[in-house]
């Protein structure tokens, strides 16, 4: 069974950082196909960021050059870096996964999600 569990939310002023965390219990992180994701109040969710299993990674135009996905394999652990934070970057961040090596799009398994709030 793959578990997802984020972590490392909290609020920050505009223009400061936080580094996101997703645990990926029960597989192994070098497997998959993994990806963050986020969904203010009102709005649809976001696709921000995939890194295939060869490490390639895309990003979403919003976030490009800000954010930065990367994943510890043996730790199967999934980071998100997100830096010169903005106030429309609030949302709830979860991370996803899904049982391929290239990601095409199908997230099978999903956390629960760690709230970021950036203030003006």
């Amino acid at each position: 069974q793959v578990r997802l569990v984020e972590s490392g939310g909290g609020s920050v002023q505009a223009g400061g950082s936080l580094t996101l965390s997703c645990a990926a219990g029960g597989y192994t992180a070098s497997r998959y196909c993994m990806g963050w994701f986020r969904q203010a109040p009102g709005k649809e969710r976001e696709g921000l960021a995939t890194i295939d299993t060869s490490g390639g990674a895309t990003y979403a135009d919003s976030v490009k050059g800000r954010f930065t996905i990367s994943k510890d394999i043996a730790k199967t652990t999934l980071f998100l870096q997100m830096n010169s934070l903005k106030p429309e970057d609030t949302a709830m961040y979860y991370c996803a996964a899904e049982p391929y090596s290239t990601c095409v799009g199908r997230w099978s398994y999903w956390g629960r999600g760690t709230q970021v709030t950036v203030s003006s």
